[in-house]
């Protein structure tokens, strides 16, 4: 599984030609100014600051959380009274506060007893998971369904009941099966474009509020 980050990219260096991709643009240097690990920390603040996402004293589980931005963010909302882990491939490099622990495996194998017992239970499940990008649009969104349609089921068998969830997808031709999941699982839910995302992006976040279980009729049955 991929963390969000594998692929490194030289100052400049354009994904393909005429995408107009440029790694260095101006959250990239908002979140060096910030001491952040990566800009993506950008959506995840304007999703918190929209919803209340993450509140003091909340217990939150980072999935596919390197290279550490959103750790690092989440830490500093719930406090210390609050507490944070992060799953994922990688090892995350960056200085964390006392409150966090990170676990480096794969998320599909994750279950409640791997997790600190003083953060659990889980209030807020985060997923910022991204596919090795093949280039190939429908390929990308198929891998990227995968992801976040496992991280919908992760948090079946992790999150408290009436707790949240908040997963990046690619949009394409399973989107709304994801977001049928979504629906049917919390008391409210919608999809969300923060401002922080590059123009030539295809990807969009479901956010699901106040779980309420496993519904009989599942889209993601069939994974």
């Amino acid at each position: 599984m991929a963390s969000k980050h594998s692929h490194h990219h030289k100052q400049n260096q354009k994904i393909a030609p005429g995408t107009g991709y440029k790694r260095h643009d101006i959250y990239w240097a908002k979140a060096k100014d910030d001491g952040y690990a990566a800009r993506s920390v950008y959506k995840l603040q304007e999703v918190d600051q929209a919803h209340k996402l993450l509140p003091p004293g909340a217990h939150v589980l980072d999935l596919g959380c390197a290279p550490g931005s959103w750790l690092q963010y989440a830490a500093q909302r719930v406090g210390a009274t609050g507490r944070v882990v992060g799953v994922d491939l990688e090892a995350v490099t960056v200085p964390l506060s006392k409150n966090v622990t990170t676990l480096v495996l794969d998320m599909a194998r994750l279950t409640t007893a791997m997790l600190p017992s003083d953060a659990l239970p889980i209030d807020v499940v985060l997923s910022d998971l991204a596919p090795h990008t093949s280039g190939i649009r429908s390929v990308d969104q198929d891998r990227s369904f995968d992801l976040s349609a496992r991280a919908v089921l992760a948090a079946d068998q992790l999150l408290r009941p009436g707790g949240h969830l908040l997963v990046k997808t690619f949009q394409g031709g399973d989107t709304k099966r994801l977001g049928d999941a979504v629906r049917l699982r919390y008391t409210s839910w919608e999809f969300i474009r923060p401002q922080a995302t590059r123009k030539v992006s295809f990807e969009v976040y479901v956010l699901g509020k106040g779980y309420k279980g496993v519904p009989s009729k599942d889209p993601l049955e069939t994974l």
